[in-house]
């Protein structure tokens, strides 16, 4: 346990992106509508997250070398250009994404307006950022602690709502409904497997492994890794859970279910207590205020991998969230961009998975830790399933 305790944390960082503002939108609005229908998308969303978040962490141990890095190392120079600028889109769609919950939530519990809500937003996400230079394991501490809160609030909301346990047995039955079904779906699968912490978790696992390390330590450290995403994705599977079901529980029985977040909040607080009101709103900045710090970490990870390039955190922080400064500022429907943005996410999946299995596949780079056969069938058939839905949900808008 003593050598096995100081390797645990990256998988925490990475799990923050997985309990963000935009799986607030998908899964409370999503339950709301269709109730229990799309619980098998979230759960099997979560399982998939595992897999590939584990293939992300065995690269960075393998190699000592983040994904980007390797990317630019092994493709042509024109697909890393390529890759790099998706990511740039995948990394502004992120960040509308976490600047309007966490604007939403300061809305919800000071009545604060969205612009200046989003502004405040940006300064936390900076204080947060601050620690990680001096200390990543402060870093990771202090990210752990908003995601225990998450946590806790859907905890709490859980056990005061209740729920039926047939109706969740039904639900994790795959199925859909109408094409909005389908679009939830989407955004689903986008808020859940997000692809910057794909390229993220890669670069965080390479500080636990000395340079000099042999394949025995190696191997140590890729098994300690294997608890940490198991337990720390299964935190956020837990949490994503609940949200929609506890969405399904209140609202979906009502002639006119909530289609945002703001009135969600106002739905828990009459249909549960203030209590539940409270703790979604202050889940919900959690969420805000930590993915946005982890996203721009990711950012940099992304740049610096793909393109040898770094630029002030300031000035990354600024791009990155104008659009979502602009949403704020033209009073856009906030929850629908949030949907938005989650399925532009999962457009953005097959980017970052497709490369991930090619370069672990391949002995030449992963040397003794290259994957197994089932493996890359495995997460070739995740890859399928994501492409897949993408362009149903094309077909269906076509």
């Amino acid at each position: 346990m003593r050598r096995a305790l100081p390797l645990l944390g990256p998988a925490f960082v990475a799990a923050i992106a997985y309990v963000d503002p935009g799986n607030f939108a998908t899964n409370v609005v999503g339950g709301a509508r269709y109730g229990y229908l799309l619980l098998w998308v979230v759960l099997t969303a979560n399982l998939m997250a595992i897999l590939i978040q584990y293939l992300s962490a065995k690269v960075g141990i393998a190699t000592g070398h983040s994904l980007p890095e390797l990317c630019r190392e092994r493709f042509a120079r024109p697909v890393s250009w390529l890759l790099w600028l998706q990511a740039e889109l995948v990394c502004m769609a992120t960040d509308l994404a976490e600047f309007v919950g966490a604007a939403l939530a300061l809305y919800l519990l000071f009545g604060l307006p969205p612009l200046p809500a989003g502004l405040l937003t940006a300064a936390v996400a900076f204080a947060i950022l601050a620690v990680q230079p001096r200390s990543i394991r402060r870093f990771e501490a202090v990210i752990v602690t908003l995601f225990a809160m998450i946590l806790g609030a859907f905890l709490y909301q859980t056990l005061t709502v209740g729920f039926a346990a047939s109706d969740v047995a039904a639900g994790l039955i795959p199925r859909l409904g109408d094409s909005g079904s389908v679009l939830f779906a989407t955004g689903i699968v986008g808020a859940t497997v997000m692809p910057h912490v794909i390229y993220l978790h890669s670069a965080l696992t390479p500080s636990r492994v000395p340079p000099e390390a042999g394949v025995a330590r190696r191997r140590l450290v890729l098994r300690v890794q294997r608890y940490d995403i198991v337990v720390a994705m299964g935190l956020a599977g837990l949490a994503n859970l609940a949200m929609l079901i506890v969405a399904a529980a209140v609202f979906h029985s009502r002639a006119h279910p909530v289609d945002s977040l703001p009135a969600a909040h106002a739905g828990f607080a009459t249909a549960v207590g203030a209590g539940a009101a409270l703790a979604f709103a202050l889940a919900l900045l959690a969420s805000g205020v930590a993915s946005s710090s982890v996203g721009t970490y990711a950012g940099q990870v992304v740049m610096q991998g793909f393109i040898r390039r770094t630029i002030p955190l300031s000035l990354r922080r600024a791009i990155t969230m104008a659009p979502a400064l602009i949403v704020l500022g033209a009073g856009i429907d906030a929850s629908y961009a949030l949907v938005l943005s989650q399925v532009t996410l999962s457009f953005g999946i097959p980017f970052a998975l497709v490369p991930l299995l090619i370069l672990t596949a391949r002995k030449d780079v992963m040397g003794a830790f290259v994957n197994r056969r089932i493996t890359t069938v495995v997460g070739g058939a995740i890859a399928a399933l994501i492409i897949g839905l993408n362009c149903l949900l094309l077909a269906l808008a076509g």
